[in-house]
């Protein structure tokens, strides 16, 4: 028997509930035309279906602020019941899709699935400060009960391979830059950065600026010796570049598939559902809520 999930939406420029439900339980491709997300429709799109779905659940319910939304989810992703409180769709479902990045709203949503022991994925950032996290955290039953993550954390666009680390030698300086604003968009270069550098590496020295135009840059010098550079551009049209500059060389890396990506975060959200196991550790998240937070100091 497959997993009952319930999708949470929407916020603002977020069209995840869309995806996220696609995924699992295909789609409408006429009614998710009028989505008003575009890429959404063209990514899924070039995808085989029924193949590309995953089968170890679906989603069956969807609660957003807005019923006439919530229909429109539930019609373009085949999702049988819209449910008229987060109350109704607890009594429901075995696990939730938190899909909205408004991170200020998380714990509030969040606060009746974890106190019921349902697994949770959190859309990302989780939290924008270290103290919101630690309030979120202490809602949890048992550990591993929240998944949180940026997607582009499991993008193969944006791993350095074995293959890539002997060719550009040891590491000096990674930099990295996204368009939008920094609470919303700085953990998908936070995230990718923490999987390229050592795991028990910790900053020695940050340093922020910012523009009139909304962007910000994090500089940041790490105890191994590799500095990094993280950019929120604000709104330009730019794709989320990582460029990494080793002793040898150096590798471009380029976001462009975010299908996989959500796929793949999805599948080890189930996956720790299944085999009862962490799968989104608290002490990586509290590395990478704290870099957010001094980019908002």
């Amino acid at each position: 028997m497959s997993i009952r999930l319930g999708v949470i939406g929407s916020s603002s420029g977020n069209g995840h509930p869309y995806s996220w439900s696609a995924i699992f339980n295909g789609y409408d491709k006429k009614n998710m035309e009028k989505c008003g997300f575009p890429a959404i429709p063209n990514y899924l799109s070039k995808q085989n279906w029924p193949e590309a779905q995953l089968d170890s659940a679906k989603v069956i319910s969807i609660w957003t602020q807005d019923k006439e939304n919530s229909e429109h989810i539930a019609k373009s992703t085949y999702i049988n019941n819209v449910s008229k409180s987060l109350a109704e769709m607890n009594k429901s479902v075995d696990a939730v899709l938190l899909a909205r990045d408004d991170a200020e709203n998380h714990m509030d949503i969040a606060r009746i699935f974890l106190l019921s022991g349902k697994p949770i994925y959190i859309d990302k950032p989780i939290a924008l400060s270290r103290k919101k996290l630690d309030d979120i955290y202490k809602l949890q039953q048992y550990e591993g009960q929240i998944f949180t993550c940026s997607a582009l954390r499991y993008s193969n666009n944006l791993i350095l391979s074995k293959k890539d680390r002997l060719k550009i030698g040891n590491i000096v300086s990674i930099s990295a830059s996204s368009p939008n604003s920094w609470d919303k968009y700085a953990i998908h270069l936070i995230e990718p950065l923490l999987n390229i550098i050592p795991s028990d590496d910790f900053p020695l020295r940050i340093k922020k600026t910012k523009t009139d135009s909304e962007a910000v840059t994090l500089n940041i010098d790490w105890k191994s010796g590799i500095h990094s550079e993280l950019s929120t551009l604000g709104p330009v049209e730019s794709k989320i570049k990582i460029t990494v500059i080793g002793t040898k060389s150096s590798k471009e890396l380029v976001f462009e598939d975010p299908f996989d990506a959500f796929k793949s975060a999805l599948n080890d959200f189930i996956y720790g559902i299944i085999n009862q196991e962490c799968r989104s550790r608290f002490e990586f998240n509290l590395r990478a809520v704290s870099l957010i937070e001094e980019g908002l100091k």
